[in-house]
């Protein structure tokens, strides 16, 4: 009763005589085509018009539908046969004719039987900005358009890949649930996807068919978890990484590599890390080890010291005090020794044979910072008082929530209570922020640098160098040319090189390359003119001033008491290795901090500070996180404020009053866990700086 016809429609809509495709056809053993919709025998003579539109389907086979019944297994192996001729016939096509005439088009490929839209093949390259395959043909996978790339595209809104990629969907419903595409998969944080993707429903087929790519996933993710960044959003861009993140995401991916043999350096790989995620990390670094390779880190952190298995201590001081080493053996042999006589300061501190005292806890209010309802990023309804005239920790794990805090909720409300140019009504991310009265002035210490260009140096940013300048004005031999202080500036003409313009070097554009710095060719890198540096204050000129270190330039001006205090100040931070005319760009941001922090200490104020920092102990060894606790001290006790936003428990041991923020990093943190004094925050259960306080406050 009626027939299934089969058919490889192998032209669709295309002009041509189709001569010579007709008789291969024919060739083949086929018998019939349907040519624009008539039956026609190959054998037959077929003339087409070569300027019209032609659809050619030749007939691979038709069953009578009684056969299904009949003989079921021949009549499927039959279906089965022809359907796979007509696909390989027809590039993929096969047309079905029902027994009441109806005609339906089918493809093994992305391609709409209807209007013959097609869809790229799914593979890799589809979801890569970076292939012109995926990219988004407007933005060319950029995600902005425009001249100077400021406006989101408006085809793919940012997403940066074509529409086909962002139609893919992992889990969902099918129906009003379509599910997570790629765009929305990488807006999650490294700890969200994990869990996402160890909760995918998948049929054991589907699942057999992703393991190998979902085993991959699981692990890199896995592998960013234990070096404590599963904060980071995936789509996070590198360039709004901080040193110690990109240091840890490479360190991740080499955990995946499997390689044995290799020999790792790291650089302070602890930098930004809580205790909690410290020790992820030190449990990474040792399976590394445990795989067969050496790993070397250079390192300040004491749990990641004590985990290692060989110490070599380099010093005994910083800068020229500096470069010999001091001690080099295992740890085990070291610590286990009766007594340390290899003068390592680092073993000292190691062994307990010096420690970095508690100061004596303040317990007098001089006002406070109340701070309600403040919401931020994760931060959500934080209430929460800051007392002031005390040294202030705000603790919490890597993504908790810390800096949101200080820079968005804190720094903010500061300066549009106290400073001038920022002034205004309006309360930042929070309902209500009180208790500005007491305080005159606001300082952020941040990493940033202390000048963008390489004129700026810490002579210049603590104002010693203008105090130079006037001494050597005031000499004779300035004073017989006439020469004012201006004349022993780089930054002005008159006595600098004016090849240079007062750089030393010459900035040389290469072309798809880095700038390129050439020492000058008329200053010799001096900055100076010929006749400015025959100018000597106490047998030196300008150029050998700006040379000297700031320990050796505190000893060449101690009888010059303007000039000795800023220079005292750098000191007292430990910077005593730089040199005084050391270019700013070429300082890290610990140092910059540090510099700043100097800059303050010098500085007699009528007003009443508050201080905000953002990790001071970045890079600093045992005796200089000492240094900078005093230093700290010292501020608060002129009857300032100081708060800290630091993960080195001697300077949490060491505040007046923690502030500890999560429990956890991203979505999971964001309120305060725990706040007091040290003793009471390390007895509170909740706060995992709490737990690692207890340790140290035994």
């Amino acid at each position: 009763k009626g027939r299934v016809a089969i058919f490889a429609p192998v032209v669709v809509g295309r002009k041509g005589e189709y001569y010579q495709l007709l008789y291969d056809l024919l060739n083949k053993g086929y018998e019939t085509v349907k040519i624009d919709g008539q039956i026609k025998q190959l054998r037959e003579r077929i003339e087409l018009s070569k300027t019209k539109r032609h659809d050619i389907d030749v007939l691979v086979d038709e069953i009578y539908v009684s056969e299904f019944t009949d003989d079921t297994k021949g009549s499927r192996e039959r279906l089965s046969e022809a359907v796979e001729l007509a696909l390989r016939e027809a590039n993929g096509l096969v047309k079905i004719e029902s027994p009441d005439g109806s005609e339906r088009t089918l493809s093994a490929k992305f391609i709409c039987p209807a209007d013959g839209s097609s869809f790229p093949e799914v593979e890799p390259r589809l979801f890569s900005f970076n292939s012109p395959y995926g990219a988004c043909p407007e933005c060319n996978g950029l995600g902005v358009v425009g001249i100077f790339q400021s406006d989101e595209c408006p085809v793919c809104k940012g997403a940066r890949l074509r529409n086909e990629a962002l139609r893919v969907y992992l889990g969902g419903d099918g129906k009003k649930d379509l599910g997570t595409n790629i765009v929305d998969f990488t807006k999650m944080t490294v700890g969200e996807a994990a869990d996402f993707v160890a909760n995918l429903k998948l049929s054991k087929k589907q699942e057999e068919i992703a393991w190998p790519a979902l085993r991959e996933v699981i692990e890199r993710l896995d592998f960013m978890k234990d070096v404590g960044i599963e904060y980071l959003t995936l789509d996070r861009r590198a360039n709004t990484l901080s040193g110690g993140e990109a240091q840890r995401i490479r360190l991740a991916s080499q955990l995946g590599s499997g390689l044995v043999g290799a020999l790792y350096v790291l650089d302070e790989p602890t930098i930004g890390l809580h205790q909690r995620d410290n020790d992820k990390l030190i449990k990474t670094l040792l399976e590394l080890r445990d795989l067969g390779n050496t790993i070397v880190v250079v390192e300040h952190d004491e749990d990641t010291i004590y985990a290692a298995d060989y110490l070599v201590d380099i010093g005994p001081g910083a800068g020229v005090h500096g470069g010999e080493v001091i001690v080099s053996d295992y740890l085990e042999t070291l610590l286990s020794a009766k007594q340390n006589n290899s003068g390592s300061v680092t073993l000292d501190y190691l062994r307990g044979d010096r420690q970095i005292e508690i100061p004596e806890r303040r317990t007098s209010e001089k006002g406070k910072i109340q701070i309600k309802g403040g919401k931020a990023f994760n931060i959500k309804n934080m209430n929460v008082d800051i007392p002031l005239g005390r040294l202030i920790c705000v603790t919490g794990v890597s993504g908790s929530g810390k800096s949101t805090f200080m820079y968005e909720i804190v720094d903010r409300n500061l300066k549009a209570r106290l400073e001038k140019r920022h002034r205004t009504a309006k309360i930042f991310n929070c309902k209500t922020f009180t208790g500005t009265e007491y305080l005159g002035r606001s300082v952020l210490i941040d990493q940033s640098p202390i000048g963008r260009t390489p004129r700026s140096n810490p002579a210049t940013y603590t104002g010693a160098f203008t105090h130079i300048r006037d001494l050597f004005a005031a000499t004779s031999e300035a004073r017989a040319r006439g020469w004012k202080p201006g004349r022993f500036s780089f930054n002005v003409k008159g006595g600098r090189c004016e090849a240079c313009q007062g750089n030393g070097v010459i900035a040389v554009e290469m072309h798809f390359l880095p700038t390129v710095f050439v020492t000058c060719d008329v200053c010799d890198g001096m900055r100076f003119t010929k006749e400015t540096l025959e100018v000597y204050y106490k047998g030196k000129n300008i150029h050998e001033v700006l040379h000297m270190n700031i320990e050796e330039a505190h000893e060449f001006f101690i009888d010059v008491p303007t000039i000795q205090e800023r220079l005292k100040s750098l000191l007292d931070v430990g910077l005593g290795y730089l040199e005084l005319g050391q270019s700013a760009t070429t300082l890290s941001g610990g140092e910059a901090q540090r510099v700043k922090i100097a800059s303050e200490l010098y500085r007699p104020h009528t007003q009443k500070t508050i201080y905000l920092l953002d990790e001071p102990t970045i890079g600093l060894h045992y005796e200089d996180v000492r240094k900078l606790i005093e230093i700290l001290q010292q501020l608060v006790n002129r009857g300032n404020t100081v708060m800290v936003i630091e993960h080195n428990l001697d300077l949490v041991k060491s505040a007046d009053y923690i502030i500890d923020i999560g429990p956890e990093g991203g979505a999971g943190g964001g309120e305060v866990i725990a706040k007091g004094t040290p003793e009471e925050v390390s007895e509170n259960g909740r706060s995992h700086t709490g737990k690692y306080l207890k340790k140290i406050l035994k």
